[in-house]
């Protein structure tokens, strides 16, 4: 797929994602605190990205001087509102430790974690709530989720401490959902990481796994579009990691073949056939020391 062609299918995508606010409105941000940790300065950031709403944020950063590359961290869902962008500097139960602030300043990294809508200091309304109104307004909850994150890039590319030129992006769950989405949408980033939940959409219609998503997760019109593996195409022939669980339930294993399959004939059209890689483990949903361990060194070969 040319570079024309797949300009024309990201502007496809996104405009699946309903009404959105100006792509190139004005953006900004407030340093609401700031602290040293173990290896790491934390800003606490209030960043304006859409026009509706302050997008409370953590960036964190080694204590050397920068730039740095700089890796966009996208939180997960669980049903857990509270814990948002927390998760980075605190985890989770489905994560390794340490946390990924810790982890990604150890060798070098900064990062940025957004709340996204109905987590963390953007909770007080239900999922369900959001979602609603969104819909009767003629936007879809997931498409301004994924505008914050595109929003968010931005955000970084003005920073003097990012290296604009080495932009990751990781997440596990829906966080591994908002970085493929991310990445197909927005060539600057040069490296897409995702943990538990690589979806082939049709795989999960036929083993009946549509409700271990939340609503936020459903687009309109996008299976009259689009594939899994058609979104994650454009993100060739950048390098891209996928680690997944064999006993998950939210990627049944005939989608990871089919995905799988496509991809590596893409990326071998592209000349990259080494930058795509699927990696199972026998596990569920959650990320294990060797999926850690090769995480980070995905990351240092290709970022």
């Amino acid at each position: 797929m040319g570079t024309e062609s797949k300009q024309a299918r990201r502007d496809e995508l996104y405009s699946l994602m309903g009404d959105l606010p100006d792509r190139h409105g004005a953006l900004g941000a407030t340093l609401v605190g700031q602290e040293k940790r173990e290896g790491y300065l934390l800003e606490k950031l209030l960043l304006s990205l859409n026009g509706l709403e302050p997008v409370p944020a953590y960036f964190t950063r080694p204590l050397g001087a920068g730039p740095f590359p700089t890796i966009l961290y996208n939180h997960a869902h669980g049903g857990d509102y509270e814990l948002g962008k927390d998760e980075l500097i605190k985890g989770r139960k489905a994560l390794q430790d340490p946390p990924y602030a810790q982890a990604l300043a150890q060798q070098g990294y900064a990062a940025l974690c957004i709340d996204t809508w109905a987590f963390g200091e953007r909770r007080g309304r239900t999922e369900l709530e959001i979602f609603k109104l969104m819909l009767w307004s003629g936007q879809v909850m997931w498409g301004m989720m994924v505008y914050d994150s595109l929003r968010a890039v931005d955000y970084l590319v003005s920073r003097p401490d990012v290296d604009a030129s080495r932009l990751g992006t990781l997440g596990i769950s829906m966080g591994s959902t908002m970085a493929w989405w991310t990445a197909a949408l927005d060539p600057r980033i040069k490296v897409c990481i995702d943990i538990c939940c690589l979806t082939d959409y049709q795989a999960l219609i036929a083993a009946r796994g549509l409700d271990g998503h939340g609503i936020y997760y459903y687009v309109p019109r996008l299976l009259q579009h689009f594939t899994t593996a058609q979104i994650n195409a454009l993100i060739a022939p950048r390098p891209h990691l996928s680690l997944a669980g064999l006993y998950d339930r939210l990627t049944p294993p005939a989608g990871l073949d089919t995905i799988d399959g496509e991809l590596r004939q893409i990326y071998a059209s592209e000349g990259a056939p080494e930058a795509w890689r699927l990696s199972r483990y026998a596990i569920a949903h959650f990320e294990t020391a060797a999926m850690r361990a090769e995480i980070m060194a995905f990351l240092e070969k290709w970022l």
